[in-house]
């Protein structure tokens, strides 16, 4: 199995935040955010390699990043990918750099873990890649627990053995408080379905999009995210991971 970290956004929202930083590399609780990932990741068993895909702005700072990281992890294999853009203009889309990474990289022979290099969790989740291998699909749930803010993401619904039959993005009218997350596993015989994806010209942009057009075709199982979830859109929700995640920091033995 391989891992890819999305991380070639642009985060705009953030300015001046991250007019010079990488939103992964931002701080959270004393650490680059990108860090209680992989350090969430790193009990996962059977990873072959680490892909970072981010774009030829950040892409030396993450270099460098990777050099000084690599040495605490060292179980780990990390390689950093330049996807080539050079603004939010001729950003390839989360979608378009999943495909990007799968063919420049050569991955189609393996699963496939995807992770947003902007969300956090608290707890390790190992128990995602044990329980997504035997299906051709799973999403990493969460629920949020407020209609009313579960407009901001994506809601989804399941049958009785947790499939996805329904996903919409940021829907109006929703009728779950669930939110699919940016944490997707993709069994090797799907990845031919990410390439059917691209060439029919769908959304490039919000990973969701995939598992959205992918449900009505494979079996899209979901899995749900313990502890707390944190998705780093705005300066408020980064303040409000820092503060919770020191907390939990300070709590840890």
């Amino acid at each position: 199995m391989n891992v890819i970290i999305l991380a070639a956004g642009y985060a705009t929202r953030l300015y001046p935040l991250t007019l010079n930083q990488a939103k992964p590399l931002l701080r959270v609780a004393g650490k680059p955010m990108i860090e209680w990932i992989i350090g969430n990741l790193a009990s996962v068993p059977d990873i072959e390699k680490v892909y970072i895909v981010t774009n030829n702005k950040f892409v030396a700072s993450f270099e460098a990043w990777s050099r000084e990281y690599s040495q605490k992890q060292p179980q780990l294999r990390f390689k950093i990918v330049n996807d080539g853009t050079l603004s939010d203009d001729d950003r390839r889309g989360a979608i378009g750099d999943i495909h990007f990474v799968l063919h420049t990289q050569n991955l189609q022979q393996s699963d496939l873990l995807v992770v947003a290099g902007d969300n956090l969790f608290s707890q390790p989740i190992d128990g995602f890649a044990n329980f997504a291998k035997n299906y051709p699909a799973t999403l990493g749930l969460y629920d949020v627990r407020d209609l009313e803010a579960i407009k901001k993401y994506n809601s989804v619904a399941t049958d009785s053995q947790g499939r996805v039959i329904h996903f919409e993005e940021k829907s109006q009218h929703p009728t779950s408080t669930r939110t699919g997350i940016a944490l997707y596993y993709y069994r090797k015989d799907v990845i031919p379905l990410i390439d059917m994806y691209v060439r029919e010209g769908n959304n490039l942009d919000q990973p969701g999009r995939l598992i959205q057009w992918l449900h009505p075709r494979v079996e899209v199982q979901t899995w749900p995210v313990p502890g707390t979830w944190f998705d780093i859109g705005s300066k408020e929700s980064l303040e409000e991971a820092d503060h919770i995640f020191s907390q939990l920091a300070n709590a840890s033995p």
